[in-house]
């Protein structure tokens, strides 16, 4: 699990929380220090501002990615998210997975069940947030390679 200083004497410009969901994963508000994106605000950017990796970082980042999921999954915990940092001055982006990590009980079943359906309002099309352990570690995985970018470097083959 990440600490409280995952960002500590770094300078960082934008904070994402990504859950790899787009169910109400979009903040209005940009503006300002400190101000917390999501997965959407994400993608939004993405289209002027795109993340590259190299092909080896990519690779630590997707090791990493599918390693954590696959342990906590088998732990039946859900609701995570990879909080990123972008450190312009360093050109780096600082990573960890966190969240109040929940397992999936009943309660968050009848959830699922509830938002997937549509009884409560809110759109049929689109996944519901709380989703089972197995599910969210597949929709996590898919979301998180997409969002970054490979660039080709020398030793790509």
């Amino acid at each position: 699990m990440v600490m409280e200083n995952l960002f500590f004497k770094r300078n960082i410009s934008r904070v994402y929380d990504l859950k790899g969901s787009s169910r109400s994963r979009y903040n209005p508000d940009t503006t300002g220090a400190n101000k917390v994106l999501l997965d959407m605000n994400l993608l939004e950017t993405l289209r002027t501002e795109p993340i590259f990796l190299g092909s080896k970082a990519k690779r630590s980042l997707e090791r990493a990615v599918w390693n954590d999921t696959s342990f906590l999954a088998s732990v039946a915990v859900m609701d995570y998210s990879l909080l990123v940092g972008v450190d312009n001055e360093r050109k780096e982006l600082v990573l960890g997975i966190i969240d109040f990590m929940r397992q999936y009980t009943w309660d968050k079943h009848l959830e699922t069940w509830v938002k997937a359906s549509g009884i409560l309002g809110g759109p049929k099309n689109v996944s519901p947030t709380i989703v089972s352990p197995k599910e969210y570690k597949k929709r996590f995985r898919k979301a998180m390679t997409t969002y970054f970018l490979t660039v080709p470097d020398q030793w790509s083959s």
